[in-house]
């Protein structure tokens, strides 16, 4: 296989794994990311975790007040060079948040990083999204 061909499947996992989590799982998520120190994201929920804890614990906490979701990535661009990818593009969907109605339309950055042969993500970046921030700020159940 090619590295692009590598990469994309890389993404396909991470999407179905946030599509889980979305669905109140984020257990996939742990199979689809590098579990080191370095990883980080930042959510449309604000602010940055760091380190491989910090980023699960966020996704399982999100993903206990989600439910009903489905996100697809448009608009797919993708480099590499060695072992570093990344992939822009546009996350757009909906979820339930809280028991809120969300609709998901923001860009969004992915960062892979091959390690032991397999793709594997290490940072995720996406816009901030004002509804979630509102739900957030109302439940208080995410620091």
């Amino acid at each position: 296989m090619s590295t692009q061909t590598d990469i994309n499947k890389a993404s396909e996992k991470f999407y179905q794994a946030l599509n889980r989590m979305l669905n109140g799982d984020a257990g996939p998520l742990t199979d689809v990311w590098s579990h080191s120190a370095e990883v980080t994201t930042m959510h449309p929920i604000g602010g940055r975790e760091v380190g491989w804890d910090q980023v699960i614990g966020s996704w399982e906490q999100v993903a206990q007040l989600s439910s009903d979701g489905n996100v697809r990535l448009k608009d797919q661009y993708i480099q590499s060079v060695g072992d570093v990818a990344y992939e822009i593009g546009i996350e757009q969907g909906q979820f339930k948040l809280g028991g809120q109605q969300i609709i998901i339309d923001q860009r969004v950055t992915n960062i892979y990083l091959r390690e032991s042969g397999e793709w594997k993500i290490v940072h995720h970046h996406a816009d901030v999204s004002p509804s979630m921030l509102d739900v957030i700020g109302r439940t208080k159940t995410i620091k």
